[in-house]
């Protein structure tokens, strides 16, 4: 439905061609790449509870798809490859934050190497995308629809938001940036008020196998990214040379907390 989906939307912009191929299959990403400048990675397992009960797939997909993403945009001398993360790379607790932290490192070192004529590699970390596919605004919309009540794990975590157009605007702006690395300074929500945003009925379910209370963004160990206010605003970046000030690690649990208030604005615009 998906690829209908796209297909039907842009099959008559001569700017693309449209493939169906495996993040697995280096060759196939290699003749995808032929004649791009660019190159966004975004693909991966997301799944927490998928990866704890099935990591050796998390490494095929989230770091050997990674391995392979870096060596076909460097067969196709793309100019610039930007590979997506998740919060849950830094300081990670579960099998799919431990497969996208070996992903950053790859992209980060494949600048060590790419020589003049290679592309220049940078990884964007974020939360999460409300309102995504598989996230729980439309699961709950679609319980709650029904008349059913939605599962929470812990009333009192908190979670990360960036919206779809930020993280696009996060995208392309490291897409022409010369950084290596950048961070957005996100707000974040406890799930509690996003039940009582939703207006939802919710059992307390517990925290599942390799999930966090909160999420943490920026570990304070991460000293080398820096704040440009200039030239990146609500970013936290790290640049290609020079050395940066320490950076305050960045914690759901302290970022700046959306009201109930401030949560229905935004699910307003999902």
């Amino acid at each position: 439905m998906a690829q209908h989906l796209m297909y039907e939307t842009f099959k008559r912009d001569e700017r693309l061609r449209m493939f169906i191929g495996d993040v697995r299959d280096r060759q196939r990403l290699r003749m995808a790449m032929e004649g791009c400048e660019y190159v966004i990675h975004t693909a991966a397992l997301k799944r927490v509870e998928v990866g704890e009960s099935n990591p050796h797939e998390m490494v095929k997909t989230n770091v050997n798809g990674a391995a392979n993403v870096i060596e076909a945009a460097f067969e196709a001398c793309v100019r610039r490859v930007v590979s997506i993360s998740s919060d849950k790379a830094c300081e990670p607790l579960n099998a799919y934050g431990t497969s996208k932290l070996m992903a950053e490192k790859m992209f980060l070192a494949a600048n060590n190497v790419h020589g003049e004529r290679g592309p220049s590699y940078a990884v964007v970390r974020y939360g999460n995308v409300g309102g995504s596919t598989g996230s729980v605004i439309p699961l709950w919309r679609r319980l709650a629809a029904a008349g059913q009540r939605v599962q929470v794990t812990d009333l009192e975590a908190t979670r990360f938001w960036i919206s779809v157009a930020e993280a696009v605007a996060l995208v392309l702006w490291a897409l022409e940036s010369d950084v290596t690395m950048a961070v957005p300074d996100l707000p974040s929500y406890r799930l509690g008020d996003l039940v009582e945003a939703m207006a939802v009925e919710a059992n307390v379910v517990g925290l599942g196998p390799g999930e966090k209370k909160h999420e943490t963004m920026l570990s304070e160990a991460e000293g080398v990214s820096f704040y440009e206010p200039d030239t990146a605003p609500g970013y936290w970046v790290r640049p290609r040379k020079g050395a940066g000030e320490w950076a305050p690690a960045l914690i759901s649990s302290r970022a700046w907390r959306l009201s109930v208030a401030e949560i229905k604005e935004r699910l307003a615009d999902v």
